[in-house]
């Protein structure tokens, strides 16, 4: 799975905002204000859970929003993350592979101007879906 949706909590401070996602131990962050908050703790979700797919841990399940333990003057929010979208947006280095297919293929695919590397990514993130 590449698409999560947890609760958030967002906590009123002094200037500023505090956000976390109490499932996902560590996962906190600050914010200016609720809508940057909210967009804090997206981006903290969405690295925190890279990492835990990179690491095969698993993954908790989201606690239902009623159950989200919280303070009186606390926010709550769901925040949404796609890990695929987010490594395409953030890890941007290339690495190379070398592939090998049939002669014919090669030399058909290069008669067509068919760039292999991106019909090899299209077809893999499909995969990934």
């Amino acid at each position: 799975m590449m698409h999560y949706t947890y609760t958030a909590v967002i906590t009123p401070g002094e200037g500023k905002y505090y956000a976390c996602v109490p499932d996902i131990p560590g996962c906190i962050t600050t914010g200016r204000d609720i809508e940057d908050a909210v967009s804090q703790i997206t981006d903290a979700l969405s690295g925190c859970l890279v990492v835990w797919e990179d690491q095969n841990l698993p993954i908790p399940s989201a606690t239902p929003q009623p159950g989200v333990s919280h303070g009186q003057d606390d926010i709550l929010t769901l925040v949404s993350v796609d890990t695929i979208a987010y490594r395409a947006q953030t890890d941007t280095r290339a690495v190379r592979k070398n592939v090998s297919i049939p002669a014919w293929m090669a030399a058909m695919a290069e008669r067509k101007g068919i760039n292999c590397s991106k019909v090899l990514q299209d077809a893999l993130i499909q995969q990934f879906s």
